[in-house]
């Protein structure tokens, strides 16, 4: 898909978002949408076009680090029952729980038993905790080709501006890319279920992979346009005899372009 027909289909999905937006601060709604999927898959890219003309009020950005010592005496899932949406929001994982099924396991950060309690209690979690409780929630999970993945991967060690997105776990999970597959067949066997669906997002294509996942999810939630009252502009005031708009003090910076 060529960037300009991208870009026009993008900003008519972004209204809708906005949309979406309006009629869920209107009817107090709450969205969870955890985005999983293998590295470079395009979690970040897609949610960024989410966020890009909504309000991060409405649409938050919810990316985990690491858990502290703390958090590693916690039940499993409380540290993101925390960031769980009030009325009004909208909540955008990106990696979610489901890091214990798929990174945690593969890596061996977890103990067998854990990971098994995990699928096994996953699915009852979010449909008592999450479903029941009135909130809705998307899971997408976005797929990339091995070839696919390590050619984003070369691109990335040749870009300076996307070396902060390579780590250690990175060359791992191209190396591991088998040990992967088994560990996400399983997770999505064992936690696809009526009430809480996988929806899978081939992303070789990252435009029209972003497109597609956005539209699901749009068509997905039942909203309608909210009408809303526009102020107007009301006139300024009268120039006061003697005022300036220079601000005076403070140091303007160099304009260099």
């Amino acid at each position: 898909m060529k960037r300009k027909e991208f870009e026009k289909e993008l900003a008519k999905l972004q209204v809708e978002l906005v949309r979406l937006q309006t009629w869920v601060k209107a009817k107090g709604a709450r969205i969870i949408v955890v985005f999983e999927g293998r590295d470079t898959a395009g979690k970040g890219g897609v949610i960024s076009r989410i966020t890009a003309r909504t309000s991060p009020r409405v649409y938050r950005h919810v990316a985990l680090p690491v858990p502290s010592d703390r958090e590693k005496t916690q039940v499993y899932v409380q540290r993101y029952i925390a960031h769980f949406p009030a009325a009004g929001e909208i909540i955008l994982f990106d990696r979610s729980w489901y890091n214990r099924a798929g990174v945690e396991h593969v890596m061996g950060f977890v103990s067998d038993e854990e990971y098994e309690r995990f699928l096994a209690l996953a699915p009852a979690v979010e449909r008592e905790m999450i479903v029941k409780t009135g909130i809705i929630l998307r899971k997408y999970f976005l797929d990339v080709s091995q070839d696919e993945q390590r050619r984003r991967f070369e691109a990335r060690i040749n870009d300076p501006v996307k070396h902060w997105k390579l780590s250690p776990m990175d060359t791992e999970s191209v190396w591991r890319w088998w040990d992967y597959t088994a560990a996400y067949q399983r997770m999505i066997e064992a936690t696809h279920t009526p009430e809480t669906p996988w929806y899978i997002v081939p992303a070789d294509d990252k435009r029209r992979a972003r497109l597609n996942l956005i539209r699901h999810l749009i068509d997905s939630i039942p909203y309608k346009k909210v009408d809303i009252d526009l102020p107007k502009i009301p006139k300024p005031q009268a120039r006061p005899k003697g005022a300036t708009e220079d601000l005076g003090a403070g140091e303007p910076i160099p304009s260099r372009y």
